[in-house]
């Protein structure tokens, strides 16, 4: 046990290295300008006041000048005496640097995805609408900027798109279905919850978006016939992001064996559930949204307390707590552009999270579904220990680097892997329909790595991974194509569940094997958890000085 708290205690006091700190703050600073929004939650980022998005053909030939420039930098920063933490934090850098490559000019998002618009026009308002805080005239002013700027990236989106995918353009139609009725609703309820100085300006920005969307969806229509039918990035630049950019030492032939050993694996455990849960009562609904908020508070205390009770990680007493609220008027509208909660950030830790549900019915889309049965399951994965905890934790990290730098792969990872680590515990002993619930979401995990790889390098289009995922999980329609979609324009994000729970599992088995006796399971979790931005193989490295897997994901000299 001391030999391992020494370790954690070590590694987070070590100093860093000052020039890739320096380097780091330079380039987390451009990229907060520069980063493109995304529906997803956990790499949000925050914003400089008064920020808008730009994507004008002269920003877009700057920021590939931008990231040469940074590679170069990057690249000639002294190696001489670097300690272990610094090596991983160069392997952060170079990732963070190169996927602004991976975004610009491998995937050519802003000349190849009409969805990639989509984001960038309503994403930015997304990020402001799921804040569950006070709506200050500092908040309102920013919704009025950012829905200011729309029209102009329209106009740069029908100039940059030279390339488009049809699979990327359907999606986007599908985003902007109705989409001026929405914003409209968007302003009536906006109009409740602001000052009424911002009426007007609120009214004439939602009146211009809406008019450069609608106009937007029908220049798509129109160039719908001549756009490109294949988005697959192919099998080498799948590679170059597994290496250089995920940092995860593996082939995509080796990922589709490690995701269809889960799949069996998740499938069997399954089958056992359900044999043994044949007499049990079937899972029923809460009555309404205010009896699952309350017992979702319950039972993210109950975690807490369980997870200090049986010694698993600690639970630091300045971490706020992740609640329920029901979905917000002025949200609903735009909640399929992303995943509708607020894990806070950075700068905002002295907040709850919150994830806003929908009222409780049979007929809501697959986690909603999961979740109005019982919370559990999410709370687990989005929640406590989870995401919300887990971002929480690593934004008080004291290397500035591990706090900003984010990727799927670690932080995916964890949350699938406390799944599996907490039902084995024996959290959900009292609830077998719920642990019937996490298998089905094994199952899920695992085949997501099927259709990643698939996706990526031309094996399946949109519609035969909806298909799959649809009738194999099994899941809803809906769902299942919101996932497709997303997987096939953000290859390698699918893969980070299954990969990055099973690279914990050889993390934890390594340690244990070397540590022996000290090894203690509680360190263990903190030094992942407070690092839990940083990919796997590196904080096996750092941890326990093997580096078998930095040696073949250091970047060769050029």
């Amino acid at each position: 046990m001391i030999l391992s708290l020494c370790t954690f205690l070590t590694i987070l006091f070590t100093p860093p290295n000052q020039d890739l700190q320096q380097f780091g703050e330079n380039f987390f600073a451009w990229r907060a300008k520069m980063q493109p929004a995304s529906g997803d939650d956990i790499n949000r980022v925050e914003r400089p006041k008064g920020w808008t998005p730009d994507y004008s053909p002269e920003a877009l030939q700057q920021y590939r000048q931008d990231y040469q420039r940074f590679r170069q930098e990057l690249n000639a920063i002294d190696q001489h005496a670097w300690s272990r933490s610094d090596s991983v934090d160069f392997l952060l850098l170079h990732s963070a640097v190169e996927r602004v490559n991976w975004e610009l000019n491998v995937l050519q998002l802003p000349n190849r995805n009409p969805d990639f618009y989509v984001h960038q026009t309503l994403g930015p308002l997304f990020e402001l609408l799921v804040w569950h805080t006070e709506m200050t005239d500092e908040w309102a002013e920013e919704i009025i900027t950012r829905m200011t700027a729309i029209p102009a990236t329209v106009e740069h989106a029908q100039t940059n798109l030279t390339e488009p995918f049809a699979g990327g353009a359907v999606i986007a139609l599908n985003n902007l279905e109705g989409i001026d009725q929405k914003l409209t609703e968007v302003q009536s309820e906006l109009q409740k919850i602001i000052a009424k100085k911002y009426h007007q300006r609120l009214k004439k920005a939602t009146n211009g978006a809406s008019d450069a969307l609608v106009s937007y969806a029908k220049w798509l229509n129109e160039q719908m016939p001549d756009m490109a039918k294949s988005f697959d990035v192919g099998r080498e630049n799948y590679l170059y992001f597994l290496k250089n950019i995920a940092l995860m030492p593996y082939t995509p032939e080796e990922l589709l064996t490690m995701g269809g050993m889960e799949w069996s694996r998740s499938v069997a455990f399954d089958v056992f559930e359900q044999l043994r849960n044949a007499d049990e009562p079937a899972s029923e609904l809460f009555e309404n949204a205010q009896a699952q908020i309350d017992k979702e508070r319950e039972e993210e205390q109950n975690i807490r307390d369980f997870l200090e009770a049986k010694n698993i990680m600690s639970v630091p007493d300045d971490v706020h707590h992740y609640i329920n609220q029901e979905l917000p008027a002025h949200l609903a509208p735009l909640s399929h552009l992303g995943v509708t909660d607020d894990l806070t950030s950075e700068s905002r830790l002295d907040v709850d999270g919150v994830s806003y549900i929908r009222d409780p019915s049979w007929d809501l889309p697959y986690f909603y579904r999961a979740i109005a049965q019982d919370p559990r399951p999410i709370i687990i994965h989005e929640g406590v220990p989870g995401h919300y905890f887990q971002l929480v934790r690593s934004w008080k990290n004291p290397n500035p680097i591990r706090r900003r730098f984010f990727d799927s792969g670690p932080i995916e990872g964890i949350g699938f892997y406390v799944e599996e680590m907490l039902l084995q515990f024996g959290l959900l002993d009292d609830r077998p329909r719920t642990r019937e619930i996490m298998y089905s979401f094994m199952r899920l995990r695992a085949l997501r790595v099927d259709v990643d790889v698939n996706l990526a390098i031309g094996n399946y289009d949109i519609p035969e991974a909806a298909n799959y995922l649809e009738t194999i999980v099994p899941m809803d329609r809906e769902t299942a194509v919101q996932e497709a979609g997303f997987f096939s324009l953000t290859p390698g994000q699918a893969i980070s569940y299954q990969i990055g729970k099973i690279q914990i599992m050889k993390f934890l088995a390594d340690a244990k094997i070397r540590q022996r006796d000290e090894f203690n399971l509680r360190n263990f979790h903190d030094f992942m958890i407070v690092n839990g931005n940083v990919p796997i193989a590196l904080q096996q490295y750092e941890y326990l000085g093997v580096n078998d897997d930095i040696q073949k994901l250091w970047p060769a000299k050029k």
